[in-house]
């Protein structure tokens, strides 16, 4: 799943493009996606005419601000179009045309939509499950492709949204300039469990996933297990620094794309090209030559060094 670095990139992305486009028309082969409002009838009036004011990132959420021109300033108009990308989901950029003919490869039978032109990143046979598309008023129009159907889709009032549980219930962005040392350390007090999942908790702190979680424990010298009871001032000092150094260097390369991260372009990122210890098992640590280990917490992998991070 994107994390805080792969979500930022597509957000500063989408900004970039969508920002002063007006929503003109939706298209969808999978109306489940629809459940806030509930209906694709009721989701395309809330979004249809709305113009996009700007795009913008909350934990693993990307929000596209939303207001209507034809409404008086006086009144309530601001929407949050809130998309979840889930496991598969990619939002991108650029144009497509309905798919009739199979002359780019047997690889795209099936689909419903190719690119137009068909070539560049779009390509990517990862961007090809087209499965909601938002037309825009410049004749480009921002698309979902989404494999296993995961993704969430919500629209509403930004109150409404912002005031929503499974927003409300977040922990704080660890990138926030005001999220300092001491407000980190403060999260710890009385908290419980294995320092892995703990920092993987979106309640907790907000945008780290089991990549960077990784990541950052091997540059910290703190095994996965360890347990957040027993971690003394100086590694609580070093896992906030790391922290922020591996995000934004994470960040800085566009994400990871291991697997099916792409940009608001369909690109690929470059953190998996420089990463230390994720799925590199068997390999030899970056630091000692150790071969890097592989375990099970809590139902996910996590990789790690057992000479450098010992329990």
């Amino acid at each position: 799943m994107p994390e805080l670095p792969e979500v930022e990139t597509i957000a500063r992305g989408l900004n970039r493009k969508l920002r002063g486009r007006k929503i003109t028309g939706l298209w969808t082969d999978w109306p489940k996606y629809f459940k806030r409002p509930s209906g694709e009838a009721a989701f395309r009036r809330h979004i249809t005419a709305k113009k996009i004011t700007g795009v913008s990132r909350r934990a693993k959420n990307i929000f596209i601000h939303l207001s209507d021109p034809l409404r008086p300033r006086s009144e309530a108009s601001d929407h949050l179009l809130l998309v979840h990308q889930k496991m598969t989901g990619h939002l991108m950029v650029g144009k497509w045309k309905p798919f009739k003919e199979q002359k780019v490869g047997e690889v795209w039978a099936g689909q419903k939509w190719i690119p137009d032109p068909a070539r560049g990143p779009l390509m990517d046979p990862m961007n090809r499950f087209i499965r909601l598309i938002f037309f825009l008023d410049n004749k480009e129009m921002l698309a979902l492709s989404d494999l296993r159907r995961f993704a969430k889709v919500l629209c509403g009032p930004e109150e409404e949204i912002l005031d929503s549980a499974d927003i409300k219930k977040l922990g704080p962005e660890p990138l926030d300039e005001k999220f300092g040392y001491p407000k980190f350390r403060e999260l710890f007090k009385n908290k419980k469990g294995r320092i892995k999942q703990v920092l993987m908790d979106q309640n907790f702190i907000s945008g780290i996933g089991n990549i960077y979680a990784d990541e950052i424990l091997w540059l910290s010298k703190i095994h996965p297990q360890k347990s957040v009871e027993d971690l003394k001032e100086k590694d609580l000092r070093i896992i906030f620094k790391n922290t922020r150094f591996i995000l934004k260097k994470a960040l800085r390369l566009r994400g990871t794309s291991i697997d099916d991260y792409r940009d608001a372009e369909g690109r690929r990122g470059g953190y998996d090209k420089v990463r230390y210890v994720y799925q590199r098992e068997d390999e030899p640590c970056p630091r000692c030559g150790t071969e890097i280990k592989r375990l099970k917490i809590g139902g996910r992998s996590a990789h790690f060094c057992p000479k450098c991070q010992k329990v």
